[in-house]
Formats: C-alpha cells, sequence, structure tokens
C-alpha cells in the first residue's frame, strides 16, 4: 500500500502519494525527514511559474538546515517529472539528493533520466499530488524576488512573502 503525506502550508494544504514500489530509497528518505519534524517551518524557498516549486531545505531567514547524507538517485525507476509529481532536487553530482524536493506545476520531460551521464541522469521522481492541485496552482504564481541567505547566498525565484511549510505528516 502506498503512503500519503499531507502538507500543511501558509496558503493551503495538499496531499502527496509516494510510490514506494518505484522509488524505494527516496521515500524512505523523505519519510525520515517528515517522521522527524524536519520540514516543519521551513518555505518553499524557489518558485517558477510554469516550471516548479522547490522547498525543504531552508527556514525564512534563508538559513539552509543541516541534514542527513546524500541518497542514491533513482531517476532510472520510469516515473516521469510530469505535472503535479514530485521530485528529489540534488546538485549537479548525480546522488546528490538529501532533504529538498520540488513539485513539477508543468510537464518537465528535460528533467527525466535519459542516459547515465550526469548531464542525462535526471531527477527522481517518487510521487504525485493527489488531492489539493489547487493549493499548488496558487503557491506557483506567488510574487518572487531575489535575495541572499545569512551566509551570503543569493538566490533567484524567491516568494517575496514567505510560502510557509507548516508541518508534513503521514495520513496513513
Amino acid at each position: 500500500m502506498s503512503k500519503i503525506v499531507v502538507v500543511e502550508t501558509s496558503l493551503g494544504d495538499f496531499e502527496i502519494e509516494l510510490d514506494a514500489e518505484k522509488a524505494p530509497t527516496t521515500v524512505e528518505n523523505f519519510l525520515s525527514y517528515v517522521k522527524d519534524g524536519f520540514y516543519d517551518g521551513l518555505i518553499f524557498h524557489r518558485i517558477i511559474d510554469d516550471f516548479m516549486i522547490q522547498g525543504g531545505g531552508l527556514d525564512p531567514s534563508m538559513k539552509e538546515k543541516l541534514t542527513n547524507p546524500p541518497i542514491k538517485n533513482e531517476a532510472t525507476n520510469g516515473l516521469k517529472n510530469k505535472k503535479y509529481s514530485i521530485a528529489m532536487a540534488r546538485t549537479s553530482i548525480v546522488d546528490s539528493a538529501t532533504s529538498q524536493f520540488f513539485i513539477n506545476v508543468a510537464d518537465n520531460s528535460f528533467l527525466d533520466h535519459v542516459h547515465t551521464t550526469p548531464q542525462g541522469f535526471g531527477y527522481a521522481v517518487f510521487g504525485k499530488v493527489i488531492n489539493g492541485t489547487e493549493v499548488i496552482d496558487k503557491i506557483k504564481t506567488v510574487p518572487t524576488t531575489s535575495r541572499s541567505s545569512p551566509d551570503g547566498v543569493f538566490h533567484d525565484d524567491v516568494p517575496k512573502e514567505p510560502v510557509l511549510i507548516k508541518k508534513i505528516y503521514i495520513k496513513n
């Protein structure tokens, strides 16, 4: 049976069905953060309409939270970066995903696995929004700006008013 998590945000709640069959490592990693309350009080720090909304790593002051070690990228699992799917964010290093995730707000096939090179490996999808897509549609259109974090890192596409992740919890 698949797990469903509820994401409570400052703009409303939505539910994600996690695919532990096709992305077991990624789902286990995500759920460990959920069970620890890691995401509670963080923000969606990168929002690009017609692309994705990203969160799970920074607090409202743009300070990055310490994470567990990176996990193996499961982008070869056959799941696609379709609208309302959730995937792991990562750096240019294939196996660098930790806590940050993004929700696709468009079909982003260019993020799918195409080959095993770092450029073609893709981003691991591990579930999809099954309830509350109107909340995703609200989040994706918030006004954004550029902002620096306390450690001097510059960020683009940051919401002018923070979109808070109040809590993520397991529904079933």
